[in-house]
């Protein structure tokens, strides 16, 4: 297909801290040594921000080295942080206030601030835009461009106006080709592109598999007597149980919202179990009732969360290309923080792509990248960190949280011990046949509520008439396999009812994907137990419209 073709510097994919650090923290370069650059941002989202979901409570350390005037450029940091409660859920009744020597000091949040990325996102998007970076929301990269040596050499944006059989309509208008000397992917957890570049690089050799949580977030307004501007909530235990971890926050944020989610480890075993259920029972809790009672949901999302950390890190570097944040998973689980380890992996990226085009290289392999993530305080955080994760895994909630206190608070994540996870995620499901059922209460629409009430405040929107982004690799195993082995838990674990098992006029079970609810979390990518769903980015400016998350 003939195309049009646009030259850069840099392009970037990806509108979130990642990239947008990478994007900020190369023009500065530029404008410092006066070398004019074309650097290129484009992002799938309708806008900067459509697509960013996260707690956040937001560690500054990458952004204090970015911008250390970021106070008075008006970034939208406006809560800090006035305290820390850490609890223990016993049961659906009782709740214990651990202290702060019982619970790993990573979870301490002095210093830190309350606050929506997405806002932050839109903040880093104008600061970038003024340095003179170009910024396209509502392009969709939808393939990877490689030169004839097979070096990266950019990407294709999707092609708009393709009907759901294939064919050309009207409106039809074909993707470009955005080349570049350098393109940093900065997708965030589980990019589809990052995905098959760390396949066809073998970028992941030697590496542990991914792991991977599904986290859920609504945003509340509550009344002025119940809300505690600054105060951040962790919790553990309930409801989570038979082997699935994870744990609660709810974070007091301004003009009286919280932010309140549950994050479910995606290497749960029993296939009834429904992640979002799990979520609206955990609002139902007396610790967590008494902040939300009264008040009105006014949004909600989720989204899957790369936590693998340490020893999970694929070799970010390739012929032409970094990848960067998320896309690689560089969150530090232990502190339940990636955006600041985000951006710092951005602003690394950055320098060596700067030191490269300074010397008129191009489509070269960074390694210089690699020893500089490795002398940043990034890799630091992740090494500390680097058993957290595999500890809660081996061990369950209570050892595994046991072990971290005592490897965090009194050796500073310096214990002697390598903890390795190797079981993916999807691997360890159990047959239906031999999971206990679960039995979840029916929302009441006053702190629970049902998915479809759920997806409508996510504000999302695909065009209905174009190829499913969702794609079975075999459109038989859903119902061969899936239903008779695992009652066929793409029903429960997608946040947003995509994917159903329907009766056919003929009687027999059909597999049904609605795809126009997908709100891009990932989930089904990550968790299907015969990985035959691929997720593929549909049409630019498709999914969710997140006006602050």
């Amino acid at each position: 297909m003939e195309r049009e073709s646009m030259e850069f510097d840099v392009l970037i994919v990806g509108a979130g801290p990642a990239g947008l650090g990478t994007a900020c923290r190369l023009a500065q370069l530029a404008k410092e040594n006066e070398q004019e650059l074309q650097i290129c941002v484009v992002e799938k989202g309708s806008e900067v921000g459509a697509h960013i979901l996260s707690g956040a409570v937001f560690e500054p350390r990458a952004l204090n080295e970015l911008f250390p005037d970021w106070k008075e450029r008006g970034a939208p940091l406006n809560t800090a942080v006035s305290g820390d409660d850490i609890l223990l859920l016993n049961n659906a009744e009782k709740g214990t206030k651990l202290a702060n020597f019982m619970v790993p000091k990573t979870f301490h949040n002095d210093g830190n601030y309350i606050v929506s990325m997405g806002n932050i996102c839109r903040w880093l998007a104008e600061q970038a835009e003024a340095l003179g970076v170009e910024v396209f929301p509502g392009f969709s990269a939808a393939q990877v461009l490689y030169t004839d040596a097979g070096e990266v050499a950019g990407v294709i944006t999707g092609d708009m106006g393709v009907s759901a059989s294939g064919e050309e309509k009207d409106s039809f208008m074909p993707g470009m080709e955005l080349r570049a000397k350098y393109t940093v992917f900065a997708e965030g957890c589980r990019g589809h592109l990052g995905k098959e570049l760390i396949e066809k690089f073998n970028l992941n050799e030697g590496k542990t598999p991914q792991h991977y949580a599904i986290g859920f977030k609504e945003i509340w307004d509550i009344p002025a007597e119940q809300h505690k501007p600054g105060l951040v909530v962790h919790s553990t235990g309930w409801p989570l149980k038979d082997n699935a971890s994870g744990g609660g926050y709810l974070y007091h944020a301004e003009n009286n919202q919280v932010f309140v989610g549950l994050i479910i480890d995606l290497n749960y075993d029993n296939p009834n179990l429904n992640p979002y259920m799990e979520f609206q029972q955990y609002k139902h809790h007396p610790e967590i009732k008494k902040y939300l009672a009264g008040g009105k949901r006014v949004s909600y999302g989720a989204r899957a969360i790369a936590k693998g950390g340490y020893y999970s890190l694929p070799k970010m570097t390739m012929p032409g290309a970094l990848l960067v944040g998320c896309n690689a998973g560089t969150l530090n689980f232990a502190k339940i923080k990636g955006n600041h380890t985000a951006m710092k992996s951005g602003m690394l990226a950055a320098e060596s792509i700067f030191t490269a085009l300074k010397a008129d290289q191009s489509h070269t392999e960074l390694t210089d990248y690699t020893s500089a993530f490795e002398k940043s305080w990034v890799y630091d955080e992740l090494y500390r960190s680097r058993n957290f994760g595999p500890a809660v895994h081996k061990w369950g909630t209570w050892l595994g949280g046991a072990y971290n206190t005592l490897d965090q608070n009194w050796f500073g994540g310096r214990l002697p011990f390598t903890l390795k996870d190797w079981q993916a995620d999807h691997k360890g499901m159990q047959t239906v046949d031999k999971a206990a059922a679960i039995d979840y209460p029916k929302a009441d629409n006053q702190l629970s509520f049902d998915r479809n009430s759920s997806v409508y405040l996510s504000n999302t929107n695909h065009e209905e008439d174009q190829p499913c982004h969702l794609q079975l690799i075999d459109s038989s195993i859903p119902i061969e396999v899936n239903l008779p082995k695992y009652n066929e838990p793409a029903q429960r674990y997608c946040p947003a009812g995509v994917y159903e098992i329907v009766q056919a006029d003929n009687g027999e079970a059909r597999f049904q994907i609605n795809a126009q609810n997908c709100i891009h979390c990932k989930t089904c990518d990550i968790k299907d137990p015969s990985q035959n769903i691929r997720w593929v980015t549909p049409e630019g400016t498709g999914g969710p419209n997140y006006p602050n998350m």
